[in-house]
């Protein structure tokens, strides 16, 4: 089952949080597409900022959109004035309050989406996507990942006849529900068609109780922006937890 299903849908709910996090009710229709032309819009306007994931909560006249980013100055700009604008344009969007809070994401490395971002701009600058991929599992695996998988589909290389070809290193233990695992689907647009970019990455095994916060691994403190690492959170002991 772990080989048919998206990890992070199938992780929901037990160590993973939505990315919407609201009440529908009787115009969760309207609401639903307010969504989709949010993250539409801003991951136009903010093609160059790296963003990874947009986490969207709602209250009745406050939206609160959080921007997870590898790039905040992009954002943010100088003395704040790219995020002035950036507000006032999406209220133009939802007609409501809104509220922007950026989280700077410390190792893109360790991001699925971005990961795959990366490998699909440099097949698209025509860089060889054997390298592209290979540099990206070294520096994976250099930052402590457990393990990553990419797997690229379609005309390689310009070749007449579609393919696929999977590059692993480490594990992923896609049936295994505590596992932390980041998945992206991204496509690089080349003269001779499509090609499609699956990431998986490993991050680690998450032990107890977790928070599903709608800030995917991160903890109380780090939401009240007193940290920044974007790390797997462990609790307590396996040996203990075996005893008892």
């Amino acid at each position: 089952m772990g080989q048919k299903t998206n990890p992070i849908g199938n992780r929901l709910g037990i160590i993973r949080g939505w990315d919407s996090n609201w009440f529908g009710g009787r115009d969760y229709g309207d609401k639903l597409a307010e969504d989709d032309k949010i993250r539409k819009y801003i991951n136009a306007r903010l093609s160059r900022a790296s963003v990874s994931s947009i986490i969207i909560e709602r209250s009745v006249k406050l939206v609160v959109i959080t921007i997870k980013t590898a790039r905040p100055g992009i954002i943010i700009g100088k003395g704040g004035s790219e995020v002035d604008k950036l507000k006032e344009e999406l209220k133009k969007i939802t007609s409501k309050e809104i509220q922007l809070n950026i989280f700077e994401i410390k190792r893109p490395e360790l991001d699925a989406f971005l990961v795959g971002s990366s490998i699909a701009r440099q097949i698209e600058n025509r860089i060889s996507y054997r390298r592209a991929i290979k540099m990206s599992i070294s520096a994976a695996m250099r930052i402590n990942a457990e393990g990553i998988k990419i797997k690229i589909s379609g005309r390689l290389n310009g070749a007449e006849m579609a393919r696929s070809e999977t590059h692993k290193e480490g594990r992923i233990p896609l049936s295994t529900f505590r596992a932390d695992i980041d998945y992206a689907l991204v496509e690089a647009h080349t003269t001779y068609g499509r090609l499609g970019v699956k990431v998986w990455i490993m991050k680690g095994e998450v032990y107890g109780k977790r928070e599903l916060s709608p800030l995917v691994g991160l903890s109380k403190k780090q939401q009240g922006g007193k940290g920044n690492s974007d790390a797997p959170r462990r609790g307590g002991n396996n040996k203990s937890r075996r005893r008892k």
